[in-house]
């Protein structure tokens, strides 16, 4: 109970704060490529509860139309000049806030995932997620805004790799660790290092 009030607290907070740049971001967005300026996706939450997550989009329109459910790599060319600035920055996370304050997610936890995504291996081999060790575990808590996987795996790992981080912070997940994730992740919002994490924090 005192994460969910402190959830509701802060990212009531958090949308009163950054409210100029709700103006800003989809004035550029719009100037862009004329686009929608939000992009909602459907996302697995707590207990397998599929809800609707907001984002600023960062990717060309129907750009997930064309190649399906596969997270974006460091340099995929589906972004746009505009959306590669609010993804080093996750400022198209921003309104997840509203997920968070509604209670759809939690600042911290595993990184919410879409229904059916896939994971394509170095072989070009198409993996569903279900089937991978964890992922039936992450779906214990509300998915998280950042977390120990969001901060410290490169974008590119394998995903068993980030499930293990998942569940080591199922294991040691505390108040005094959430606040340290959200504070490092403020750190790499600051430095506009999203799309580099994991490499030298």
């Amino acid at each position: 109970m005192m994460k969910r009030l402190f959830d509701a607290l802060v990212s009531a907070m958090g949308l009163l704060v950054s409210s100029p740049l709700w103006i800003v971001i989809p004035a550029a967005i719009k100037l862009e490529d004329g686009g929608p300026v939000f992009f909602p996706q459907a996302r697995v939450g707590r207990g397998g509860r599929v809800f609707k997550a907001l984002k600023f989009r960062s990717m060309r329109p129907g750009a997930d139309r064309l190649s399906g459910l596969v997270q974006a790599s460091e340099a995929d060319p589906r972004v746009t000049r505009v959306g590669r600035w609010l993804r080093a920055t996750a400022m198209d996370e921003l309104p997840q806030l509203w997920n968070i304050f509604v209670g759809d997610m939690s600042f911290v936890g595993p990184r919410p995932l879409m229904p059916g995504e896939i994971e394509v291996r170095g072989d070009g081999t198409l993996v569903a997620l279900e089937a991978i060790a964890g992922y039936r575990e992450r779906h214990s808590v509300r998915p998280g805004l950042t977390g120990l996987t969001q901060v410290y795996a490169p974008r590119d790992i394998r995903r068993v790799d980030k499930f293990r981080l998942d569940r080591l912070y199922l294991k040691r997940a505390s108040f005094l660790l959430d606040l340290k994730l959200i504070l490092l992740s403020f750190w790499i919002t600051g430095r506009g290092q999203w799309e580099a994490r994991g490499r030298k924090l």
